[in-house]
Parts: structure tokens; C-alpha cells; sequence
């Protein structure tokens, strides 16, 4: 080990993810909370800082820590433009404070401290360059006093006294100085943390029915996505759609004429990733639908899918890229026994990575400057780690409003990992968790483990993909709960539509996939259709735009309720401006009751002080004076959000 005099020791420094290797996530104006062990041999007093720095800064910025308990300090600091910030912990012997301590010690012990004070004055003399006129005067002051025998008891006063305490630790002379690895967090634009997300299929569009959609047809339905309150438009691709083993309806392997195939086989005689299906219109009518939906307040969002369809024009082209079996064929995708015949799967493990990387990177680069900031991306754990790490990097040193989900419905240390090398969002297995304690022990996972600081969730009842069995024939309650959870439980979410809103939920008999999949065929839909679950969507949403408390996911404390069937929990914003309290029953059939438990301590109030509790959907007012308040809930209205008064 390397001869070190510092007597300080740094440690378990928090937060960092797999030892400083990845960065932490923020958005715009939110809180790093810091904390670290630091450790002095002896008595010494010592002290530590957080220093913190833009990309683009010369120079740290610092915030003192303060000490908490077992020799553990803590502090924050607020990250206020996009980009990278660089943080470290930063400790020292404080002689200065160390001294006060000292004679303060030996006074209470009535010791005589002359040769103390005499001590003192080296170290006022050692300060006055740092101090403004009024501290000098004062210093210049006191190392009088302090080497005047007739006003040792004025210095003995002053020498204890709270205004040298503050200016000591204002104006710190630091001594046997320690530091931390440099830890890093990059900041995203706030739409990182909270979005709302509608997808639905172009070519399903059209308002006539056999007739394929277009970008026009689409932009017809923008005011009607704007007024259920998205502000995300996710497309499935819209590129041109593979010819040569064409999948027909319901995932069949032979075709009709007239089948139109699944949109993520991309490639065909038409192009490829930089190109658009013909049906759907042109890039200048793509581009149209960007800026019509910019007037809506909706943001565009595309499906980056790398692989191929067997006649992608890549596969010609670049034949290097793909794996070819030694009878010369090529091989096509496969996850066992599930096969994908129309898709080609790109060899990553290729002698020319160098250039397939810049390609698939040109086709990103591509689609921003055409005004494309969010990709939802296909499959992600199926393709290289490290090719995530680099891609995502490069985009966002050039673009940092670009933002990445990872459509990833895999193993938790796989989806944690595309987390960790850069993905803003992240699908989640909510799809799937449907009783009480399954839902609090996921959302209590993703929230109070080092999880909040790498993974942000992104929660979808339902997807082209993912048909859920409790959605399989569900009423409109069961509905009605599902958007309720996800839309209070996370501060990002999104929905299949018209799908989900229109409750369509026939399926493959024994499979989570929808019958007739719109994968697989143009569905024609009446787009004019209204019904109680839109107008509870569209109201949910309305809330969710109003209350702060909701725009976030990680500050959430669930409630005790004696009931399996109501789950309840309070939800803040960071300076508890905003704060919400939900209740929802997970029984679509039957009314439920129960006592539900206030969190009194995270509410800040005690056991008598009255509560005035605003239901946003019915606009009910209730005062809560009790630790303890019953509810009800009935399948017509199967929740609560409560807006909280003190």
C-alpha cells in the first residue's frame, strides 16, 4: 500500500452503483442525497464535504455533510442542468475546531487554559486571509485578547463562544485532507421521470374499414390523445415490412393475400431502417406528424428494433452481419420453441462490429434530426451490453433530450443491467403483479433499493405483446383498477390502445396474447367510441398533471390496511408541497372495507390533528382526525386519490 499521512478514512460512500462503474440518474432540479462513512484514529474533530461539479464547470461546488449516527455523514446537493455531474466526499482534520472542542472541555473542568488561548492565536492568524472586513476586525480583536492576561476572561468567553464556532466552520482550515473516488450522475430533461405514454398501430388508423393507415390518419387522432391527457405517441415501426416469410394472422407461418405482416420484421425491396413503409405515406408527412403532434404537447416516440427481415436490404449488402448455417443458410430468430421465421437476428459477434455499430447508430442520428427524442427499443437484452453503453452515450453527448425504454420482459439482473449501462426507462414485470403483496413487494424493490438510482420504471397494463390473464375477459372495474395503480404507483406508464380503453381482451386460448393480434393485421376501429374507462383515463391523467406528488415514483409509504383487497399508500414530492393519499380495491366484483392506517410520523402531524382529504375524481371533501379511518370502496369506482391538507 502506498504511504498515505492522511489519518482520515472515507467509506461506504453512497449512492454508486457496482463501485462508481456506472453512473446514478437524476432529472432537472432533483436531489442527490449523499452519504458516507468517515473515520478519524483518535479524538480529533473532523469534518467532510460534498464536492460536485458540472461537465461543463471549472470549478467544485461544495456542501458541508453533517454527522447522523455510527460515524456516518450525510448531504445533498441539487443537479440543476442536463448532462454529467461528477460528485466525491471530501474529509479533514478541522485543527480550528478540534481546539474550541479542546478548551471548551478543559473549561467546563475549570482548567486554567492560558497556554491554550497563546495556541489559539496561530490559528486566528493562520485564518485572516479568508475572512471578509467584519471576521478580520473580529480576529484582529481576539488574538488581543487572547494574549492579554487582564482580559482572560473576555477570552475565555470568546473562545467558547458560538460566533467563533461558525466562523471556524464557515472558513475551514483543512488539515490531513481525504478523498473519495470520483462518482458520476447524468441529468435528463424531466420527461425522464414523468411521461405518459399511448402506442397504437399507424396502419389500424384509417377511419374506413379494410383500408391501411396512414401518417394523416394519424394525425387526425391527435386531439383525441391529447385529451386523455398523453403526451407521449409511441409507433410501433414504421419502416417497410419483410416480403420473404412473411407471418400471416395470428402468428402463422403462411400467408393470404392481402396479410400485411408484423411490423418489427423490418426490410424489404422498399429499405431499410431509415426508411418508411409506402402505405403509411412519406419521411415528409413522418415529419409532419412530428411538429402536428409538437402543437398537441405530445412527443413522437419510435420503436428502434435491430434486426431483419430476410430480404432487409442488409442482408445483401452486408451479409457479414447476419450468421449463416454451413448448408449456406441463413439463420432466422429462435427462443425456444418460439420461432421467428420472418426475422433475421444481427450477428453481433461479427469481424466487422466496427461498421454494423456506426450503422445502427447512423439510424438513430438519423431519426433525431428528422425530430425523433424517444425511442422505445425492441429486445434490448438480446444484443450486447456494451453496444448499449456506447450507442446511448454517443447519442446523448450530441442530443442529451434523447431518451431511451428498454422493452425488456427478461430476468431481473438482465433488466437491471440495461439499467445500469444507460436505458432512462425500464418495462417492469407490473404487468404481472396483481394481488396486495405482490404489488408492494415490487414497488418497495424498485424504490428502496439502490434500484431508485439506476432503473426508472415505466408501467403498462397491457401490451401488443402481453395479454395478462387478469385482463383476459376483465370487466370495466378490473380495468378501471389496473390504470389506477399504474398511473399512481409510477410517474411513468403507458397503455396499448385502443386496446385497453376499448377492453378488448380476447386471446389465444391458454397464452397471454391477444386473439387477432394487431401485430399480425389491420384492425379497424371506431376512434369515436367514448365509455367510462376514457372518461376515468382521461381524468387520472388530469390529476396526474396537477399534483406533483405523482410526478414522481420513489417517495411513496404504503399503509397498513386490514383488508387482503385494499391497497393504500401516501405518495410526496420532495419539498411536500404536493402529497396524496390512494387507496384502491383489487376486488372488481364486490364492495370492500376496511381501517386504513395514516403514516402519521411521515406525515408530520399527531394522532387528533384534523386532515382535510379531497377525492380529485369526485371532488368529495373528509376530515380525517384519526390515526385510524374506515373506507369503502365499490366496484364503480374501485379508488380513491386523495389530495392531502394539513
Amino acid at each position: 500500500m502506498k504511504k498515505n499521512q492522511s489519518r482520515v478514512v472515507i467509506e461506504d460512500v453512497l449512492p454508486q452503483i457496482n463501485c462508481g462503474e456506472f453512473y446514478i440518474k437524476r432529472v432537472i432540479n432533483e436531489f442527490v442525497n449523499v452519504s458516507a462513512v468517515v473515520l478519524v484514529d483518535g479524538h480529533d474533530i473532523i469534518a467532510s464535504s460534498v464536492l460536485y461539479k458540472h461537465e461543463k464547470d471549472k470549478n467544485w461546488s461544495e456542501t458541508r455533510m453533517v454527522p447522523t449516527h455510527n460515524n456516518k455523514w450525510s448531504a445533498s446537493f441539487s443537479v440543476e442542468k442536463q448532462g454529467f455531474y461528477n460528485y466525491k466526499i471530501e474529509a479533514w482534520v478541522d485543527y480550528a475546531l478540534n481546539w474550541q472542542h479542546g478548551i471548551i472541555r478543559k473549561l467546563q473542568d475549570n482548567q486554567y487554559v492560558k497556554s491554550e488561548l497563546l495556541e489559539g492565536i496561530q490559528l486566528l492568524q493562520n485564518l485572516l486571509d479568508k475572512l471578509n472586513s467584519d471576521e478580520k476586525n473580529y480576529f484582529k480583536h481576539l488574538i488581543h485578547i487572547f494574549g492579554n492576561e487582564d482580559s482572560y476572561q473576555e477570552a475565555i468567553r470568546e473562545a467558547m463562544s458560538d460566533r467563533l464556532h461558525h466562523i471556524f466552520e464557515n472558513h475551514p482550515k483543512k488539515a490531513l485532507t481525504a478523498y473519495s473516488k470520483e462518482l458520476s450522475v447524468y441529468v435528463d430533461r424531466e420527461k425522464a421521470r414523468f411521461s405518459t405514454w399511448y402506442e397504437f398501430f399507424p396502419r389500424s388508423s384509417s377511419e374506413n374499414y379494410g383500408v391501411h393507415g396512414t401518417f394523416k390518419d394519424c394525425e387526425r387522432l391527435l386531439p383525441r390523445v391529447q385529451r386523455m391527457g398523453f403526451d407521449t405517441l409511441y409507433l410501433p415501426p414504421i419502416h417497410p415490412i419483410g416480403e420473404v416469410n412473411r407471418k400471416g394472422k395470428n402468428n402463422t407461418t403462411t400467408t393470404e393475400q392481402g396479410d400485411v405482416g408484423s411490423t418489427w420484421g423490418v426490410g424489404s425491396q422498399h429499405g431499410g431502417h431509415k426508411d418508411i413503409h409506402p402505405d403509411l405515406g412519406n419521411i415528409d408527412d413522418f415529419k409532419a406528424l412530428i411538429k402536428k403532434a409538437k402543437e398537441h404537447n405530445i412527443e413522437i416516440a419510435m420503436d428502434y428494433a435491430l434486426q431483419a427481415a430476410p430480404d432487409h436490404p442488409w442482408v445483401k449488402e452486408h451479409p457479414q452481419w447476419f450468421k449463416w448455417r454451413p448448408d449456406g443458410t441463413v439463420q432466422y430468430a429462435e427462443n425456444p420453441p418460439k420461432k421467428y421465421q420472418d426475422i433475421l437476428p444481427i450477428y453481433w459477434e461479427s469481424e466487422d462490429y466496427v461498421n454494423l455499430w456506426k450503422a445502427c447508430l447512423d439510424i438513430l442520428l438519423y431519426w433525431i434530426d428528422c425530430g425523433i427524442e424517444i425511442f422505445r427499443v425492441d429486445n434490448p437484452h438480446t444484443k450486447p451490453y456494451h453496444f448499449w453503453n456506447w450507442v446511448i452515450t454517443e447519442v446523448k453527448s450530441k442530443h442529451p433530450n434523447v431518451l431511451f425504454l428498454a422493452e425488456a420482459f427478461t430476468a431481473p439482473k438482465v433488466m437491471h443491467q440495461l439499467g445500469k449501462q444507460g436505458y432512462t426507462q425500464s418495462y417492469t414485470y407490473f404487468t404481472w403483479r396483481n394481488s396486495k403483496h405482490e404489488i408492494i413487494e415490487y414497488v418497495e424493490e424498485l424504490t428502496k433499493t439502490d434500484q431508485k438510482e439506476y432503473m426508472r420504471p415505466n408501467f403498462w397494463p397491457n401490451t401488443p405483446d402481453i395479454n395478462p390473464y387478469h385482463l383476459q375477459g376483465a370487466n370495466e372495474s378490473k380495468h378501471i383498477q389496473r390504470y389506477a395503480l399504474a398511473a399512481t404507483l409510477s410517474s411513468n406508464i403507458g397503455i396499448y390502445g385502443p386496446v385497453f380503453e376499448f377492453m378488448r381482451s380476447e386471446a389465444l386460448i391458454g397464452r397471454e396474447e391477444y386473439l387477432n393480434s394487431e401485430k399480425f393485421q389491420v384492425t379497424h376501429y371506431d376512434w369515436n367510441i367514448e365509455n367510462k374507462l376514457i372518461a376515468v383515463i382521461t381524468k387520472i391523467n388530469q390529476i396526474r398533471n396537477q399534483h406533483k406528488a405523482l410526478q414522481q415514483t420513489n417517495n411513496i409509504k404504503f399503509c397498513y390496511v386490514e383488508n387482503a383487497n385494499l391497497i393504500a399508500f401516501y405518495k410526496w414530492n420532495d419539498s411536500k408541497s404536493s402529497e396524496v393519499l390512494v387507496i384502491i380495491s383489487l376486488d372488481d366484483h364486490s364492495s370492500q372495507q376496511g381501517m386504513v392506517q395514516l403514516p402519521l410520523r411521515d406525515l408530520g402531524i399527531h394522532n387528533g390533528h384534523p386532515l382535510e382529504l379531497t377525492d380529485l375524481i369526485t371532488n368529495n371533501t373528509y376530515s380525517w382526525k384519526n390515526e385510524w379511518n374506515f373506507v369503502e370502496l365499490h366496484p364503480t369506482l374501485p379508488f380513491h386519490i386523495f389530495k392531502i391538507k394539513k
